[in-house]
C-alpha cells in the first residue's frame, strides 16, 4: 500500500480547507527605524500586556474528553482491532470517513491497519508519539479554554475532540458533537513532516503552538452572525476581527501573534503604523469596496500588502478589523456571546468609534 490509498480512505480535502481562510501565518515586519519602534513597542503589545484571566472561570470543573486515536490506531495488533475503535466511536467514524463508513467497518479497518504498517505512513506515527506522546501541556491549553467558552456560551455543551492522524487529509473537521484534529498538522518544522502544497509563509503557522489558538479561531465560525448579502470589504474585516476577538477572549493570556499569526515583531510594527494603515483605508475609500479582487488583497492569504508597503504583512484588513472589534466590545459593553450574534458589520464599524491610537 502507498500514500495514494489516503485519497480513499480519506475524502475530506473540502472539509479541509473549510477553517483555511481563518487560520493565519506570520509575514515579515515593516521597515521602521529602531527608536521609533522601541517607542511604540508599550501601546504594539497591548494586548500581550492585559493578560489577566479570571480566576472564577479557570477554577470552574468541566470536563473534557480527549480521545487518542492517533496512538490507538498505530498500537493496534491487527484490522479486528481497529474495526472495534470504529465501531465504539460511530460519531467519529461517521463524521470522517462518510455516512456509509458504519456499514464497511471490517473493510475500512483493515485499509487503515495496513496504512499505518506502510513504511511511507510509519514514520509519520513514529513522529506524532514523539511530539505528541504526552500532551498534558496540551490538554491543559485545550482545558483553560473551554472553561472560558462554557463561561461566554453556557447554554452549549463541550464537544469531545477526537486526535487523529489524518495523514495530511484534514487539520480540524468541527461538528456540533466532535471535533476532529489532525496532529500531524501541527508537527514542528524539525520534524521534517509539513503539510503539503502550502507556501512557506502559511505552512509556518502549523506548529504546535498554533494548535489551540487556531482550532479556537475555527469553533468561531459556529457564532459568528453575518449578513450574506454584505459583500463589502468591511463585512470581512469584521468578520475576521469578530473571530480573532473570540480567540483573544477564550485565550487571553495567548499572544496576539499566535491568534493572527504574525510574528511579535509584525504586530508591533502594525501598531507602530496603526495611524498610517488606517489613512489609507480612509484616503482609498476602501470599507465599502465589493470588487472582489480588491477586497483579497487586504484580507486573503498573501505573504504582505503590498499596496500599503512590500513589508507590511499579509491580511492586514483583518488586523484592522479585530481592532475595530475591540473598540465596539468595549464602547458597548457587550459579552461574547452578544457580540458574536451582532450580524451588521457597518453598524459595528459606526459604533465602534474607532480611531488609531495616538
Amino acid at each position: 500500500m502507498t500514500t495514494n490509498t489516503l485519497a480513499k480512505l480519506f475524502q475530506h480535502g473540502d472539509r479541509k480547507n473549510q477553517f483555511d481562510s481563518l487560520i493565519l501565518h506570520p509575514m515579515r515586519i515593516f521597515r521602521l527605524y529602531p527608536l521609533f519602534l522601541i517607542l511604540l513597542l508599550p501601546l504594539a503589545c497591548k494586548k500581550q500586556d492585559s493578560c489577566s484571566p479570571d480566576p472564577r472561570i479557570t477554577s470552574r470543573e468541566i470536563s473534557l474528553e480527549l480521545i487518542r486515536l492517533d496512538a490507538a490506531f498505530q498500537d493496534a495488533e491487527d484490522a479486528r482491532s481497529i474495526q472495534r475503535i470504529l465501531e465504539e466511536h460511530p460519531e467519529f467514524t461517521t463524521l470522517f470517513f462518510g455516512l456509509d463508513a458504519l456499514n464497511q467497518t471490517q473493510e475500512l479497518a483493515e485499509s487503515l491497519f495496513d496504512l499505518h504498517q506502510d513504511a511511507i505512513f510509519k514514520p509519520l506515527d513514529e513522529a506524532l508519539a514523539a511530539e505528541f506522546g504526552d500532551i498534558t501541556a496540551l490538554e491543559k491549553e485545550l482545558t483553560e479554554a473551554f472553561q472560558h467558552f462554557t463561561h461566554y456560551f453556557p447554554q452549549e455543551k463541550l464537544p469531545r475532540l477526537y486526535f487523529i492522524n489524518s495523514g495530511f487529509a484534514a487539520d480540524f473537521i468541527l461538528d456540533e458533537d466532535i471535533i476532529i484534529i489532525g496532529l500531524e498538522y501541527f508537527l514542528p518544522e524539525e520534524s521534517g513532516f509539513a503539510p503539503p502544497e502550502l507556501p512557506y509563509y502559511i505552512r509556518k503557522r502549523y506548529a504546535p503552538a498554533y494548535l489551540v489558538p487556531n482550532l479556537m479561531t475555527a469553533l468561531s465560525t459556529r457564532f459568528n452572525a453575518t449578513q450574506p448579502e454584505d459583500r463589502t470589504l468591511l463585512a470581512e474585516m469584521i468578520y475576521y476581527g469578530k473571530a480573532y476577538h473570540f480567540t483573544k477572549t477564550l485565550l487571553p493570556c495567548t499572544p496576539d501573534s499566535l491568534i493572527i499569526g504574525y510574528t511579535a515583531d509584525e504586530v508591533a510594527a502594525s501598531y507602530a503604523n496603526e495611524r498610517y494603515i488606517w489613512s489609507f483605508f480612509v484616503e482609498q475609500d476602501l470599507f465599502f469596496e465589493t470588487n472582489p479582487f480588491i477586497i483579497r488583497k487586504y484580507t486573503g492569504e498573501a505573504p504582505n500588502t503590498d499596496e500599503i508597503s512590500p513589508d507590511a504583512p499579509g491580511r492586514l484588513g483583518r488586523w484592522l478589523g479585530w481592532n475595530i472589534v475591540d473598540d465596539f466590545q468595549i464602547k458597548e459593553g457587550l459579552d461574547l456571546e452578544t457580540l458574536m450574534a451582532e450580524p451588521r458589520a457597518d453598524h459595528v464599524f459606526r459604533a465602534s468609534g474607532y480611531r488609531p491610537r495616538e
